[in-house]
């Protein structure tokens, strides 16, 4: 009985994400740059540790280097391929996190409501109260860095949005015949939950996962930026930055080329995002 997307309702929905450009060409990117950053290092003569010290700062375009070394000759488009693997690595894995205890917290608030959901939608309130960059950074002091560490604590502190969205998706559709309809045949609590009110909410969750990616790439980037995040040598686009603020001037590509990577990426994600937001939209079915 549950009224999750059909095939008669996903085919518009298709034909409505293809009509949107900008989330097509975020879909392309996305994919583009995923496959180069998990499949192009071995395509590539160099890896990104390999270091040759008689071609340090070589520009793009220049010999077999084609985007350049850095200051330790070490090939940027290698290491530019393993950071984005890194990058994306942090941004899906910190999504799933955030995405499973917020989807979580939002059900069985926005389900059994009373004190439970009130409790649980004020300490989403107060979690809320917090910059998220701040609060990540304090809790990043607290650990040790690294790429384990990152990961759980960007998924830690991007969860109360997506709470916040499925509370009020699962409060609206709690009692809609077809949740009341299980209810009354004998199903629990848990059944009604996952099997009838989460996936009828589907649409705003999937368009929150893509943009908690985005937030978590940025994320990731910040901190690592910052010296709390990936450690070298591991490459991150944001440790990457890091590393190459003394030489601005000096080799400015060392800094532009992962400052490119993470703008296209995040703005990639955030296309893809509201292209989805319109294609499953309700309210353009009857277009």
């Amino acid at each position: 009985m549950s009224l999750t997307i059909t095939r008669p309702l996903a085919a518009p929905a298709f034909r409505r994400f293809r009509r949107h450009r900008l989330a097509a060409f975020g879909a392309a990117t996305i994919l583009l740059l995923t496959l180069g950053c998990f499949l192009g290092p071995f395509l590539l003569p160099f890896d990104d540790t390999t270091i040759d010290i008689m071609n340090r700062f070589a520009p793009p375009l220049s010999g077999v280097h084609v985007l350049g070394t850095d200051e330790l000759g070490r090939d940027m488009l290698a290491r530019l391929m393993m950071g984005g693997r890194v990058s994306l690595m942090v941004g899906f894995t910190a999504m799933a996190i955030g995405m499973a205890v917020g989807i979580l917290v939002g059900a069985v608030a926005g389900f059994h409501g009373g004190w439970l959901g009130a409790a649980l939608m004020r300490f989403v309130d107060a979690v809320l109260c917090f910059p998220s960059i701040f609060l990540l950074l304090a809790l990043a002091a607290l650990v040790s860095p690294g790429l384990l560490s990152i990961i759980i604590l960007i998924g830690a502190t991007s969860w109360m949005d997506v709470a916040r969205i499925v509370e009020g998706q699962v409060k609206s559709l709690r009692e809609r015949d077809f949740a009341v309809a299980a209810e009354v045949l004998g199903a629990s609590d848990a059944r009604i939950i996952v099997h009838e009110l989460v996936p009828n909410a589907v649409a705003p969750i999937v368009v929150a996962a893509t943009l908690n990616v985005a937030r978590a790439i940025l994320l990731e980037s910040y901190v690592s930026f910052l010296g709390y995040g990936i450690q070298p040598p591991v490459p991150s686009w944001g440790n990457m930055l890091n590393n190459a603020q003394i030489y601005l001037t000096s080799a400015p590509w060392l800094a532009i080329l992962p400052g490119l990577a993470i703008t296209l990426a995040v703005t990639s994600f955030n296309f893809l995002g509201d292209g989805l937001r319109d294609a499953l939209d309700p309210r353009m079915r009857a277009r």
